[in-house]
């Protein structure tokens, strides 16, 4: 496919960037300005209709974890990482989301994934259903179930598709197919009796019972164990692992029988085996509960594709479609990353976000294409403490300041004497450092001490950063998130937005009547 002008916008400025750090001056800051305002000035509206569309959501993926994993990526390709651009921060239009739910200032994925699917706000908890059902109570559910984007576009004989490095019953990939009242009905075995009894069905039999347009042509992702019965072994942990639904279904199978000419994977080799030109129904179902982390997959036995290689998939199989198609994709592990306090993980899953952009952007036309990246909620993920510049992102702060009261330290200490990282958070998880009754100051009579992180590699997979706060997990803030958008209409966003806006320049842009 010839490269379209935008994407060659891109490289350039790509190329462009990478070279900025070996020529920093006062005139080459000034160039880089006008070079930068030349190339906004080169950008033409796009008003054709759109045939595609492809939502990327970074679950958790604050603006705050953009710029970390900015400086990471570029580190790790040997810069100094401040200069670096992610592939989807070179999309030609940005906006920010308002993202609170209508009864939470700090929104949870349910719900806001809900407002991008089907174009209104609803309660933090709940799948796809408006405002006036209320969370675990089916009956309250029964007539306030409203249609995504997904479903209509099923409807109207387009192709679908949803990719999650997450559980595909779990609450961003669920939003785009079910509807639910708690968003943790994954299998039957998580709704109360009495609720059931009331005709509520858990997640997973929605996802196989989905009967708009003929089905859900690619659903890749984890979550095994919601679709296999309690006396079935997992058939890549037999030993550790069983389904956990008690109706008996076995819902793989059922899937199977429905698209008699589907193809069903659940590792590696399996995967790298589907041909896109013959297969026109795909289920991967690659972990018995979440994929594994990016950093993480060399270590699984039966092998998983990785987030940028299952999108791959996808639009082969989804380009076939004459009339169009919708793919979501989402990072889910991002937000799993910094739920532990652990930003190494959530970085390296940003990166695949941003493998994943640029793979799709080598394979889809942005002339009738609206490509969209962006995230449901934040974390209270924070980057300060006057690190100097190139400093490692996940390391300890070194200043260019000069350390006072001590003369052998290398890094800037706080009040206690000891050192800290760039990167903490304002609330955090299990493995907190150890508050004691330790006193830095006479006029104190208990105060917390923090470990002396002198000798620590706070950059290992492992490292758990300082919060706060101490919860059994880090939790998500209300914020704003970043929208980077391009292709058809892409240039609607340019403001601050409530969440549910997405939803309707995706339908505006498809004309979808």
């Amino acid at each position: 496919m010839k490269m379209n002008k935008l994407r060659s916008f891109l490289l350039a400025l790509s190329l462009f960037s990478c070279a900025v750090v070996q020529a920093e001056s006062p005139k080459q800051w000034y160039q880089d300005g006008q070079q930068a305002l030349q190339q906004a000035l080169a950008n033409t509206v796009n008003t054709n209709q759109a045939k595609n569309v492809i939502l990327l959501v970074g679950d958790g993926m604050s603006i705050s974890t953009i710029t970390a994993t900015r400086i990471f990526q570029g580190q790790k390709m040997g810069q100094m990482g401040e200069e670096n651009k992610l592939t989807f921060e070179q999309l030609p239009y940005v906006a920010l989301a308002k993202t609170y739910n209508v009864d939470q200032q700090v929104p949870d994925s349910a719900g806001t994934m809900t407002a991008m699917m089907t174009g209104i706000k609803t309660r933090a908890g709940v799948i796809s259903v408006n405002q006036h059902a209320i969370r675990s109570n089916c009956l309250s559910s029964k007539e306030n179930g409203t249609e995504t984007l997904l479903e209509q576009m099923e409807d109207l004989g387009y192709a679908t598709g949803i990719v999650s490095t997450a559980r595909i019953t779990h609450a961003t990939p669920a939003a785009t197919y079910a509807h639910a009242p708690e968003r943790d009905w994954e299998a039957d075995s998580k709704i109360p009796s009495v609720e059931q009894k009331q005709g509520c069905e858990d997640i997973a039999s929605q996802m196989v019972n989905f009967n708009h347009g003929d089905g859900i042509e690619v659903v890749l992702g984890g979550g095994r164990r919601n679709f296999l019965p309690l006396e079935e072994n997992d058939p890549e942990y037999p030993q550790l692992a069983t389904g956990i639904r008690e109706d008996g279904r076995n819902l793989i199978n059922e899937w199977q029988h429905k698209y008699a000419s589907g193809q069903y994977v659940w590792n590696a080799k399996q995967f790298e085996q589907i041909n896109p030109v013959t297969t026109d129904k795909l289920l991967g179902l690659f972990e018995p509960s979440h994929m594994r982390y990016h950093v993480d997959r060399p270590l699984d036995g039966a092998g998983e594709p990785t987030l940028a290689e299952m999108t791959d998939k996808a639009i082969q199989i989804l380009q076939k479609s004459n009339t169009g198609f919708f793919l979501m994709v989402e990072a889910g592990r991002i937000d799993h990353g910094h739920h532990a306090a652990n930003p190494h993980l959530a970085l390296n899953d940003t990166i695949a976000l941003d493998n994943t952009v640029k793979r799709i952007l080598e394979m889809v036309n942005l002339d009738d294409t609206l490509l969209i990246v962006t995230a449901d909620h934040s974390h209270v993920f924070t980057m300060a403490g006057y690190p100097k510049r190139g400093n490692p992102i996940l390391g300890k702060v070194k200043s260019n300041h000069p350390v006072q009261d001590n003369a052998v330290s290398e890094y800037a200490l706080a009040k206690d004497g000891l050192p800290y990282t760039t990167l903490s958070y304002a609330n955090g998880g299990k493995r907190l450092p150890e508050h004691t009754t330790k006193c830095f100051s006479p006029s104190c009579k208990v105060a917390p001490h923090r470990s002396d992180l002198t000798m620590v590699d706070t950059e290992h997979r492992d490292h758990v950063h300082e919060s706060l706060i101490p919860l059994s997990s880090e939790t998500h803030s209300g914020e704003d998130v970043a929208i980077f958008a391009a292709g058809p209409w892409a240039h609607l966003f340019t403001g601050v937005y409530e969440q549910n806006y997405i939803y309707h320049v995706m339908k505006h842009a498809l004309q979808l009547k």
